[in-house]
């Protein structure tokens, strides 16, 4: 449906080209948007509505019913001096009629989309629909997910659709108030690298028009619109899963989560006895600033002692001193590969566990 502002625009717009006064009532007289109050207009209004005319000429203006699929939506009033008053009258009314029809086809693309992504179609559905819609349903296609820290209003849907949907192949819609989706349409084959660049695009633009913390995640490229559904999961994930162990990065996709998209399934009884097994019952957050530091410069450089002691700027046999140290508490030796793992996946157990406490509350 139209919302009132789009229709004030559209006819503050057509007043300006065609210098004639406008005024749009619901079916029960309201006024919905006007370039001119006209409260007499109001029960001359009503009594056309009634009458089987399409277009009638009371006291000085012209009155014109817009109709939403044979049901009468919208009575348009049009007033002004001149001869021509009729035919500008026609043609705004003929204007209003197509904004109606693109708004509706748009509003059902955009409800078919929702419902695809949350799986609240059955197959015969998706693929009637599609063709109902002219919406092609063998293109490769991947969803994005976007989310901003301060988008309260959601926005941030509006702007992507202003300045990213009209003359795209793209969907883009809401499933809910927090991020903004887009289905981005790959027919012309764009590459993963392509794909990072219109996320960084989104991101970018986003934060020019205020966001702050812009995140966007997506999923993997999907062949069959049936299988859309699977690529907004995927990248549904992925937000949740970059937030916990890729917080440094502000795009993220699902190929790139590794060990973190299995962490993230693990339930949390489970995630608590393997802490409780490596760490003896501490938690990885007492381990104080340097320690971490060093553990985490180390698995960066591959388990190289040599590398990571010149990246932190310290002798080489203080490098050997604090994984000795290390080792003693947690009885767990970095340089074995074995332990090396046992240890890795244990932090990262713990940071999940961490996040999960957190967005509980």
């Amino acid at each position: 449906m139209i919302s009132n502002q789009i229709l004030q625009n559209t006819i503050d717009g057509l007043k300006a080209i065609a210098r004639v006064e406008l005024s749009v009532l619901d079916t029960d007289g309201k006024e919905i948007a006007s370039t001119v109050s006209m409260p007499d207009c109001v029960k001359p209004a009503l009594e056309f509505a009634a009458s089987p005319a399409d277009s009638q000429e009371i006291q000085g203006y012209q009155y014109f019913k817009i109709y939403d699929e044979q049901q009468l939506e919208y009575i348009l009033i049009a007033g002004g001096l001149g001869e021509d008053v009729y035919t500008l009258g026609k043609m705004v009314a003929f204007q209003i009629q197509n904004l109606l029809v693109a708004y509706k086809e748009r509003f059902d693309k955009d409800n078919f989309i929702k419902n695809l992504l949350l799986d609240n179609l059955l197959l015969v559905d998706i693929y009637s629909r599609s063709k109902k819609l002219h919406i092609r349903t063998d293109v490769k296609r991947v969803v994005m997910i976007l989310e901003s820290e301060n988008d309260k209003d959601n926005n941030a849907l509006e702007i992507i659709r202003s300045n990213f949907g009209n003359a795209s192949k793209d969907f883009i819609t809401a499933v809910d108030e927090n991020n903004v989706i887009v289905v981005k349409d790959l027919s012309e084959g764009d590459s993963n690298k392509e794909i990072d660049r219109a996320a960084a695009q989104l991101s970018q633009y986003l934060e020019k028009e205020g966001l702050r913390e812009v995140r966007v995640a997506y999923g993997t490229v999907v062949g069959e619109i049936k299988e859309v559904s699977r690529s907004y999961k995927e990248a549904k994930m992925a937000l949740n899963v970059g937030k916990i162990f890729f917080d440094d990065r502000n795009i993220i996709a699902y190929s790139e989560l590794g060990i973190g998209r299995l962490i993230y399934q693990l339930p949390i009884p489970l995630c608590k006895m393997f802490i409780k097994e490596i760490f003896d019952g501490k938690s990885p957050d007492d381990f104080d600033e340097e320690t971490l530091t060093t553990i985490n410069k180390f698995f960066e450089n591959s388990l190289n002692v040599s590398e990571t002691s010149r990246q932190l700027f310290i002798h080489r046999n203080t490098l050997v001193y604090r994984l000795d140290k290390l080792q003693k508490s947690t009885g767990l030796d970095l340089r074995v590969f074995e332990d090396a793992i046992t240890f890795k996946i244990a932090l990262m157990v713990g940071k999940y566990m961490k996040y999960m406490e957190n967005y509980d509350y």
